[in-house]
């Protein structure tokens, strides 16, 4: 049976605080609203130590991973010295051997010593078969330590031994996260060090004991090996024991073997892997029975047949630790720009924000704030208010980077556009493009529905007023993600936090760039149409847009809360449009009606508000529409090893650009053709709700937002592709497979 799925935490935010940040935003956005938009931002991994900090012990959700030594004699040439990570596993998670089996990875460390010592190999314990679905690993769960021997050359000086550790794991229960620490060490070189001494001894009891060869062999067939192993110890003859090749992609970890005992000779019988490519000339084996575990490193007799395909590792997982730990390059990507220095990722934030502005959910309301500009005959209060609005969106975006990475770090699995992933703040979304667009639309104005000391305040406050739109635009332009911006935010995941923050700002800068330049160049605001009536047309049209956001924020919360969900926001957005219409009022009608709709919506919300919040049952996992399935954490590695191309798309409702795509170019019947002809399997990972598994796959591919798309196929990295597809794009990836 494979463990259970992961249990999402679902984040709450305090309704206090979204309630005020309501009301200050209508108070701001009397004269003239504005939107834009923000995208994804990277983060570290969850094992990692703070930078440049040695540490001996990293702690994450699933692993608490210890450096450890032992010297039971000093650090003197000659005198056993052992050093090993220690990695104590949560119920039901796993780390892996150095054969992983049909998935996964195994443990890196990657060791920095002083002149004069040199690391041996990791005296890998004995493990044990993990069972995931129709597949099988070899691994460790509870607690795992992995020594290894130090040697001291001759003329070692020095009072103490310096150890210093980059490691990276894979750790996996139903979803898969790579992990990494950074540690270090002091070893006393003159006395001893026994505090770790018996669980180095442990260790090394469950460590297989070496048996020569002997008699024993491995006879290569064309559909199975046959082993015979003699010599084994007389406690284990007429005992069934478990078998660990530690060739890996010889063998079919979860098919059935059989197994017998011919006098004092084991043998078995195991089928070879259908994705075979390693021929060996020699096989070693580990042989188990409880706590008893034995190594033979038997030759191979007779003629390997030709493999069928290349093995590999399965791609999601290798680009994971092989970023992490140093050991490859990194995912290919097609039509977007790869993870490169600091200038670039700030050259490729920047562009991204200026292409933020040509996003559905953002030209809008942009073009409402430079057409405002007609009004303002003044150079020097068009440039103070063009700055207010950059300060505005640069800070919001800043501050939005901040507490993502907060969260992140605090153990949460977030990723950019995290706050639309609650339905709460999706339906406040909601209702505050409601009132904005009922404002537009000229139902009433905010001066004669606000106290009048307030509205005098707001009115005479432009600058104010200018920096709280820059405010709103980057909170309601945060779902969309342009080109440019995946890959640069991607990068910033490993940086330290100010320099990841500069990629946030300048993602900000870009996006408030067209308004800062048409209040700073006086040839933009001559080129402007001069005032007069179009305003008040204009204005009434883009009350429009503001309605079809709505409209996509309610889908948004249906994808999220189901049919009842979108219901109650529709009659929640129903009376609160009646309780404004009834402000607008004047003497006593205005005061009844509005008390009366203004009591309607607390009833309201009181009745059906809690609808928004409840969580819809999870998607079947059935082929949908087109052929698309669900994807799952080790969906990709099992239709890999069965030798199939795929293609996954990381999608969310509340992301526009993802709908767009999945409008135009992933329904498009010609790619749909090309997609039938090649045999790939279409996987959906769906980010509209959070959760950890979808996020901990788009860290593997140094993502932290959506869109993402990527092809993978069997032998070659994963293809990521550009956040806006085009049918000429996909079907030119597709036709290489």
């Amino acid at each position: 049976m494979p463990p259970p799925p992961a249990h999402t935490r679902t984040m709450h935010f305090k309704r206090p605080l979204f309630a005020a940040l309501f009301a200050t935003l209508l108070i701001a956005f009397g004269a003239m609203p504005t939107a834009a938009i923000a995208q994804n931002a990277p983060l570290s991994l969850p094992g990692k130590s703070s930078r440049g900090a040695a540490v001996s012990v990293v702690t994450t959700d699933q692993v608490r991973a210890e450096l450890l030594a032992w010297a039971p004699e000093g650090v003197e040439p000659g005198k056993p010295v052992w050093v090993g990570l220690q990695l104590k596993h949560q119920p039901e998670w796993h780390t892996y051997w150095k054969n992983s089996g049909d998935s996964g990875l195994p443990t890196q460390l990657d060791w920095q010593l002083p002149a004069g010592i040199d690391a041996g190999e990791i005296a890998w314990p004995t493990p044990r078969k993990i069972p995931i679905g129709t597949l099988a690993n070899y691994g460790y769960e509870k607690t795992v330590l992995l020594p290894v021997p130090l040697t001291v050359a001759p003329g070692f000086a020095g009072n103490q031994l310096d150890v210093k550790l980059k490691a990276a794991w894979l750790v996996c229960r139903k979803e898969c996260i790579p992990q990494e620490g950074e540690f270090g060490l002091s070893i006393p070189v003159r006395s001893s060090t026994a505090a770790s001494g018996q669980l180095f001894k442990d260790t090394f009891a469950a460590t297989p004991k070496p048996l020569a060869a002997g008699a024993s062999q491995v006879e290569a067939g064309a559909k199975a090996i046959k082993v015979s192993l003699a010599g084994l110890p007389a406690a284990l003859q007429g005992k069934t024991l478990a078998l660990y090749p530690e060739t890996a992609g010889v063998i079919e970890p979860a098919a059935t073997w059989q197994q017998a005992w011919q006098g004092a000779v084991w043998t078995a019988e195991v089928p070879l892997s259908g994705q075979r490519s390693e021929s060996p000339a020699s096989m070693p084996l580990v042989v188990a029975l409880d706590n008893a575990a034995y190594r033979i490193d038997a030759p191979v007799k007779g003629s390997w047949p030709a493999p069928a395909a290349a093995a590999v590792v399965p791609p999601a997982l290798e680009a994971a630790l092989r970023a992490n730990a140093s050991a490859g390059a990194a995912p290919t990507q097609a039509g977007s720009a790869p993870p490169v220095g600091l200038i670039a990722a700030l050259l490729g934030a920047l562009l991204g924000g200026l292409v933020l502005n040509l996003m559905p959910c953002v030209f809008p309301v942009l073009a409402i704030k430079v057409v405002g500009f007609v009004q303002v005959k003044d150079q020097a209060t068009r440039l103070t208010t063009g700055l207010a609005y950059t300060v505005g969106v640069v800070l919001s975006f800043l501050a939005l980077g901040a507490l993502l990475l907060g969260l992140r770090a605090a153990g949460e699995q977030l990723g950019w556009g995290f706050q639309l992933q609650n339905p709460a703040v999706v339906a406040l979304l909601a209702g505050l493009f409601t009132v904005l667009g009922l404002n537009l639309a000229g139902l009433f104005e905010f001066g004669n529905v606000l106290p009048g000391r307030l509205a005098g305040w707001q009115a005479k406050n432009p600058t104010v007023n200018a920096f709280l739109s820059g405010v709103l635009a980057t909170a309601i332009a945060s779902p969309c993600t342009a080109p440019f911006m995946g890959a640069s935010l991607g990068y910033a995941v490993g940086l330290p936090a100010l320099q990841a923050l500069s990629v946030f700002a300048a993602i900000g800068v870009g996006m408030a760039l067209p308004y800062l330049a048409a209040s700073a160049i006086p040839a933009v605001a001559r080129a402007l149409p001069r005032p007069g009536p179009w305003m008040v047309t204009f204005k009434q049209l883009m009350a429009f847009p503001m309605f079809a956001t709505v409209a996509w924020l309610v889908w948004v919360l249906g994808q999220q809360s189901g049919v009842d969900g979108a219901g109650a926001l529709l009659a929640l957005l129903v009376l609160l449009a009646l309780a404004i219409w009834a402000l607008t009022l004047r003497g006593t009608a205005r005061t009844l009606l509005a008390a009366f709709s203004i009591a309607l919506c607390a009833l309201g919300l009181w009745a059906i508000g809690p609808n928004i919040t409840r969580p819809v049952p999870l998607a079947s996992s059935a082929p949908a529409a087109g052929g698309w399935q669900a994807w799952e954490p080790g969906r990709v590695d099992q239709l890999a090893a069965q030798g199939q191309s795929v293609f996954v798309d990381f999608t969310a409702a509340w992301c526009v650009t993802c709908q767009y795509n999945k409008k135009t170019t992933l329904s498009h019947p010609d790619v749909l053709a090309d997609v039938q002809s090649k045999n790939v399997a279409l996987l959906r990972a769906d980010w509209t709700r959070r959760d950890p598994a979808v996020t901990a796959a788009l860290a593997q591919l140094g993502r932290s937002g959506v869109p993402v798309y990527v092809i993978y196929k069997p032998g070659r990295a994963p293809v990521v592709l550009s956040e806006i597809l085009s049918v000429d794009d996909v079907r030119a990836e597709l036709a290489k497979l």
